[in-house]
């Protein structure tokens, strides 16, 4: 076997989790958003100062990062916008319409559960405008709406 061989075998088992990494306005605001609101759990946290400038938040297997935009000294940015518009995030889940009836009742606006590609589909979208979604398999027919 070569070299070649045994790097791209050894790569492609190497890779474990893509967790997407949101930069965000407002930290503070958003960890409430993830963990108050949709049940995240921050597992790991940058804290330089005092100060929380990076976050990890975990639910179940899945997972996504938080850092706040530097507002000022060397790399800051102020984006003109909102960040997230445009990016979506789908989470794989067991039961989307448990995740919909939880956050909802935790007072976060969720939208309708209906039926697309096989699966139930509900989504949200964070302070940023990163919107996401949680998805479940179903047999239930497509354009089908939760009505509750």
């Amino acid at each position: 076997m070569s070299v070649e061989n045994k790097t791209e075998t050894k790569a492609g088992t190497n890779v474990k989790q893509a967790v997407p990494f949101f930069g965000v306005s407002n930290i503070e605001e958003s960890v409430n958003f993830y963990v108050d609101g949709l049940g995240f759990e921050m597992t790991k946290k940058w804290t330089p100062e005092g100060k929380l400038r990076w976050c990890w938040l975990q639910h179940g297997d899945a997972a996504l990062m938080l850092q706040e935009f530097r507002k000022e000294g060397l790399n800051s940015w102020t984006p003109e916008g909102k960040v997230g518009v445009g990016v979506t995030i789908c989470f794989q889940c067991e039961d989307a319409l448990a995740i919909y009836r939880e956050v909802t009742s935790r007072g976060i606006k969720a939208s309708r559960p209906f039926v697309g590609n096989g699966m139930w589909v509900t989504s949200v979208s964070d302070p940023d405008g990163y919107r996401i979604e949680f998805e479940s398999f179903t047999d239930v027919p497509e354009e089908t709406v939760l009505s509750e």
